[in-house]
């Protein structure tokens, strides 16, 4: 038997995003992740669709993504065009289940993780369409998965994400409970890797020039989630093991936004080391499980943390492009030498933005992460519906027969108020779970003291219209970081030196793929200074009301001023170095600009703190 969700996701017909969050996915759409199947070999000629491109994990990466990005925007043409794919799958899938493009021969050749991918896929599909095909599908999928892992053990990305498997497999259990399924389970455990234990004797605390699937940073990602998905079978605590992957990790490789390094394997706790963006959205899609499996509100924490800070900032504000890897302090984006890249196993490239940096799986892949931030928003919960995540939001639904509706309105992370519209069409008993940042210094829910890093319960007979207001208190805040450097946080944001970039266009042809205008490269060029110190703790806020872009680089919603003077930091192959080569200051204290993380293309994060000046 499974063990029941904390909290249950409602369907995309139920959820809609609003406000400054609609808008995020309306550039997504109008973006690179809206046009890769009219522009790029690898999603419109692909072996899915039955041509002769990739017929691997690209397109199943980007439907992942496009899918609900298509129902959440109600887009009928973006629909129009999922359905072309999902048809054609469907279609290709064989007799005896199989539904990878390749032939019987190449069987055990291929690496399932491709069939994982697509039965998230089409699990996404089915909540948002409720297509009758989909359910007989999978079902016939896992059957055969089952048969072929009997004699051809998992292998290579599919050893390494066993674990993915868990949720079509799950989602199908619960709506036709066979043992089979509980067996596939068990077996896909044990041939794949046994991450609670890699952990428990854990010996990559140095980085190392040496790929390795145990050490690669989107494996890793992934695998934050193992733990919890096995938990709904086994009973352990479904944090547990997260939580001791994180503390380790966090220790010998951790960055600012609480998450870990990886170009693309593990690579320290260097702010110039990289973070690929794969990594990113799959930690994002874990701390989505993790906060379903088990309602410990950390992981919304952790999430807003990667979706305001990293994921926004490793693409550009209107989204035709993305970088494989940031950096935390990155003051340049132009090819590094070959003999002196800082990356330890990626290329030259990697931190450019542009079409396919380094390798196409970013490309493909970054299209999860707004979609399924947004349908974390609100979840359903046995005393009522939960405010998971903190955007811009409806739902309506039905609670004990009586329609109901609760819209979020807010600019939070940019702002600090919160507002919850309740709708009920006749009276109706139910809890109003709002969750409460860990990154507020203090918080009010209609006047009352709320406790940060909690859900809060709001208990009542609900009829009619009814408001709730939430007031936070957001004081920004320097964040201690290895090397004697210091970081700032206000709330879920990071903020950053606010450095003017020049972008320059790189337009060619490689491996048969155009790339112009706007699927072209970038080089990003500082054209201001950005070797500075901290000399205050004192910071002070100013709001803009611009959201066209809610990232944007131009024009952020929210700027902090600092106090700071110029140091000696250094430059050489392309990026700033690991730490200033001098500390001693160049000049008197001066006002400079931060800007949010997130709406950064170049930054400096993590800087010296030389308190020179004090309140007194």
């Amino acid at each position: 038997m499974l063990k029941p969700l904390r909290f249950s996701p409602f369907s995309v017909r139920e959820l809609r995003p609003e406000g400054w969050m609609k808008q995020q996915l309306r550039i997504q759409a109008d973006g690179l992740s809206g046009h890769l199947d009219k522009i790029w070999p690898d999603i419109r000629d692909s072996r899915w669709i039955g041509s002769d491109r990739e017929g691997w994990e690209r397109v199943p990466y980007w439907l992942d993504g496009f899918i609900p990005l298509a129902w959440l925007l109600e887009d009928p043409d973006l629909q129009a065009r999922a359905n072309r794919y999902i048809d054609a799958i469907l279609a290709g899938q064989q007799e005896d289940g199989w539904i990878c493009p390749c032939p019987a021969e190449e069987r055990s050749r291929y690496d399932v993780w491709a069939a994982f991918l697509i039965g998230k896929v089409l699990v996404g599909y089915h909540d948002c369409t409720a297509d009758p095909r989909i359910q007989p599908a999978i079902r016939r999928m896992l059957r055969q998965l089952l048969d072929h892992i009997q004699w051809q053990t998992l292998f290579n990305w599919g050893a390494a994400r066993w674990f993915e498997c868990l949720i079509p497999l799950f989602w199908l259990y619960e709506r036709q409970p066979e043992d089979w399924l509980l067996d596939l389970a068990n077996k896909l455990c044990v041939e794949g890797v046994d991450y609670q234990r890699l952990f428990r004797f854990w010996r990559d605390q140095k980085p190392r020039r040496q790929w390795g699937y145990l050490t690669h940073v989107v494996n890793l990602a992934m695998a934050l989630k193992a733990g919890g998905l096995m938990s709904r079978l086994d009973g352990r605590d479904p944090d547990e093991d997260a939580r001791d992957m994180l503390r380790q990790l966090q220790a010998a490789h951790g960055n600012i936004a609480g998450y870990f390094s990886g170009d693309e394997c593990l690579s320290g706790d260097s702010p110039v080391q990289g973070t690929e963006l794969c990594g990113v959205v799959e930690a994002m899609f874990s701390y989505e499980q993790l906060l379903q499996i088990s309602g410990a509100p950390e992981w919304a924490d952790r999430l807003e943390l990667l979706a305001f800070n990293c994921l926004p900032a490793a693409l550009s504000p209107d989204m035709w492009s993305h970088q494989y890897d940031q950096m935390t302090n990155q003051v340049e984006c132009t090819p590094l030498p070959e003999d002196a890249i800082v990356f330890r196993t990626n290329g030259s490239e990697a931190h450019l933005f542009g079409l396919e940096p380094n390798y196409g799986c970013c490309t493909a892949n970054f299209n999860q992460g707004w979609p399924k931030l947004a349908l974390s928003a609100f979840l359903r919960c046995p005393e009522g519906i939960a405010s998971a995540v903190l955007i811009p939001a409806a739902v309506t639904t039905a609670v004990d027969g009586v329609r109901v509706s609760v819209e979020l309105r807010t600019l939070y992370p940019f702002r600090d108020r919160l507002t919850y519209v309740v709708t009920a069409e006749a009276p109706v008993d139910f809890s109003l779970l709002l969750r409460i940042p860990s990154g507020a210094a203090s918080a009010t829910v209609d006047g009352q003291p709320a406790q940060p890093g909690e859900f809060y319960a709001c208990r009542r007979r609900w009829d009619g219209v009814e408001t709730v207001e939430v007031l936070l208190r957001q004081e920004p805040a320097l964040v201690p970081r290895p090397h004697d450097l210091v970081g700032v946080r206000r709330g879920a944001l990071l903020y950053a030196v606010a450095i003017d970039e020049k972008w320059e266009r790189v337009e060619y042809e490689r491996d048969g793929v155009e790339r112009r205008f706007p699927y072209c490269d970038y080089r990003i060029t500082p054209q201001s200074k950005w070797s500075y110190a901290y000399v205050s703790d004192r910071f002070a806020a100013q709001e803009h009301d611009d959201f066209d872009r809610p990232f944007s680089t131009l024009h952020p919603p929210i700027s902090l001023t600092a106090r700071a003077v110029e140091i000696d930091w250094g430059f050489a192959n392309g990026v700033c170095l690991p730490q200033p080569r001098s500390r001693t200051p160049l000049g008197a204290p001066r006002d400079i600009r931060l800007i949010p993380y997130g709406c950064t293309g170049l930054r400096m994060t993590e800087l010296p703190y030389l308190p020179l000046e004090t309140d007194e």
